[in-house]
Parts: C-alpha cells; structure tokens; sequence
C-alpha cells in the first residue's frame, strides 16, 4: 500500500522534527520524521480529543 504522509504547513524541509500524519482506511497513522518506521494508528476521534485537550502553544501565548 502507498500511504501518502502529510507533514504540517509548520514544518520545513531544514527542521528534522515533526509529525506526519496519514489517513489510509480510515484509520489515522502518526509517525516522527526522524523514525519513520514507527507508526502509530488511533482513531479520528482519538486524536481529536488530544488535540483538543493538549497545550497548545498559540493558546499559551494569548
């Protein structure tokens, strides 16, 4: 299967580090550029209540 990964607008080329994410068969698939053999499969609701729940930094700043 070729899983097409998104990486954020946020993210550049130059920064190693970010979270890409996919969407296959439903299924949300998560990994960290720097360990792309790693992946991490929740559910659309899932991720959304810790989107919704975790810190943001936006928020923090005001």
């Amino acid at each position: 299967m070729n899983i097409q990964w998104r990486k954020s607008s946020f993210s550049s080329e130059t920064q190693g580090d970010c979270i890409e994410l996919a969407n296959p068969t439903g299924r949300i698939l998560l990994r960290e550029s720097d360990t792309p053999n790693t992946v991490i499969a929740t559910s659309p609701a899932a991720l959304r209540a810790l989107l919704t729940t975790a810190p943001s930094r936006r928020r923090r700043q005001g």
